[in-house]
């Protein structure tokens, strides 16, 4: 049977295709829960060999199994092996890399290290970056023409506040994203990859209205892609799915290059969740997430090109006679988190930093109850390690004892547990260890991936995943005049198949 796909605006024909989309039903639940901290890096945590033994320990002790680590923040790594410069931020001096340290003491300690990377940011500060070789400087707002890879707004602007971002629809600026990430998986024992900011930016001019990508390179592309001459306005349907195809590209590419080197790494990505949200599947195209950054998470999942998706469902969790009672926005988010996994693996993030302990465990109670459908997340994620409770983020109280609060209400006590809430068992959330959950479609692989490079000035990248093994012809036709390419390949369970394609006429 013949079936037609489209990748990255090219008509691919892929003989003997079928399609691999699970029905709607979350894995089976056992004593393995994803249990993590999101720690970042523009505060302690990291900067030392003592804070990250801190880290370790404080990790240990609430029963959590993981962390996720801000390794690159803007454009720069708190790492020594990467294609990025060594962090500007105070980080003891080299030789000591804070990556690799927390890699070696985690592991030690039985946790896993997740590389947190903040994919589209450039650059974050009006003073320029200190290493000559940061991108900011080779590509950023300086460079002229095609070497400049900065996104810009419709109105212009090139920075939202004084955040510059790499512009997704430059195919050089893709490619170097990608490497960003492949750089850390190459040379570094993670357990997992992270992507952060992986959409379009915010500092937009209204709600739903996604006013970047104007980058002259992304705009000739999309021009390219559809015959048009005109610049589109930023909600033109055609312009918004063509930028959103840009950045389920790069994740896509991410997740079956990262399987190539490093089967086992698990691929992540921190998802929005901005505004409101009903468990119909069918409003999902309606939401902010995917009208006003272009994410379509939910489409990542139903492809397969994500092993976790961590929404960031950060709300206060208020009372209902609240005048901004944020908890029918949380508790909907979650239902359609956990019903919308595929054949992968969703936990819920939640935000530490807004709230007291007690609501804070409530609403862990709920990430890790069923949905409404019986579906269940596979673990939480809080953030942050560094603001741990709402006193924290307020400066009322320091950050390790909010911590250690926080520790004692996970593990030991009930003290703060609203229990009644949520039909759960009367005991502490992480009174004992877990595992992280297995990856059974890694561990016991049933489908093959295909990654197809077409060697135009572009350097097009075709990929598939979970293709059921058997033989395929692939053949790519842009245009007539352009030219096409084919090539027999044979897709292997668990592998990824490598093919490059060269244009005929």
């Amino acid at each position: 049977m013949a079936r037609v796909a489209t990748v990255m605006g090219l008509i691919v024909l892929i003989g003997q295709f079928v399609a691999v989309y699970a029905t709607q039903l979350s894995p089976k639940v056992d004593d393995a829960q994803f249990r993590a901290y999101w720690v970042d890096s523009f505060g302690p945590g990291l900067y030392t060999e003592a804070e990250i033994d801190q880290l370790v320990a404080d990790t240990k002790a609430a029963n959590m199994n993981a962390i996720i680590a801000q390794v690159v923040r803007r454009g720069d790594c708190l790492c020594n092996r990467s294609n990025m410069p060594r962090t500007e931020a105070e980080i003891d001096p080299y030789p000591f890399d804070p990556l690799q340290t927390l890699i070696e003491k985690a592991h030690a300690a039985g946790l896993e290290v997740h590389a947190w990377l903040n994919a589209t940011i450039m650059w974050g500060s009006d003073i320029p970056p200190r290493d000559p070789a940061h991108v900011f400087h080779t590509h950023g707002p300086g460079s002229s023409g095609y070497e400049n890879w900065v996104s810009l707004r419709r109105d212009g602007a090139n920075r939202g506040a004084n955040v510059f971002f790499f512009d997704l629809g430059h195919p050089d600026a893709a490619d170097y994203i990608v490497n960003m990430f492949l750089s850390i998986v190459s040379t570094y024992d993670v357990d997992g990859i992270n992507f952060d900011y992986i959409r379009y930016p915010d500092y937009n001019p209204g709600v739903n209205i996604p006013a970047w990508g104007y980058n002259p390179a992304a705009v000739a592309r999309f021009w390219a892609a559809t015959g048009r001459s005109d610049v589109p306005e930023p909600t033109d349907p055609d312009w918004m799915q063509w930028r959103r195809e840009q950045v389920t590209s790069i994740v896509r590419r991410v997740y079956i290059e990262t399987y190539a080197i490093k089967p086992h790494v698990r691929v992540s990505a921190d998802t929005i969740t901005y505004g409101s949200m009903s468990e119909n599947a069918a409003e999902w195209t309606q939401t902010r997430p995917y009208l006003e950054v272009l994410q379509d998470w939910r489409g990542w999942m139903e492809e397969g090109i994500l092993d976790l998706n961590i929404p960031m469902n950060y709300r206060r969790r208020q009372e209902p006679t609240d005048a901004n009672n944020q908890r029918p926005m949380y508790e909907e988010w979650s239902g359609f988190i956990k019903d919308h996994q595929y054949n992968r693996h969703a936990v819920i993030g939640t935000a530490l930093y807004l709230n007291p302990i007690e609501d804070s465990l409530s609403q862990i109670r709920n990430a890790l109850s069923p949905s409404l459908a019986g579906n269940r997340a596979q673990g939480w994620v809080g953030f942050s390690y560094r603001a741990p409770d709402r006193l924290v983020n307020e400066r009322r109280r320091q950050p390790e004892e909010g911590r250690l609060e926080l520790t004692r209400a996970l593990t030991q006590s009930s003290e703060y547990d609203l229990l009644s809430d949520y039909d759960f068992a009367r005991m502490p959330l992480f009174a004992v260890p877990a595992s992280t959950p297995i990856m059974p479609w890694k561990l016991q692989p049933s489908t093959g991936h295909l990654h197809g490079t077409l060697r135009t000035p572009e350097g097009t990248v075709a990929d598939q995943v979970d293709l059921i093994p058997g033989d395929y012809r692939l053949s790519v036709v842009i245009t007539p005049e352009i030219g096409t390419a084919s090539a027999v390949v044979t897709v292997v369970a668990g592998r990824v198949i490598p093919v490059s394609l060269i244009l005929s006429r």
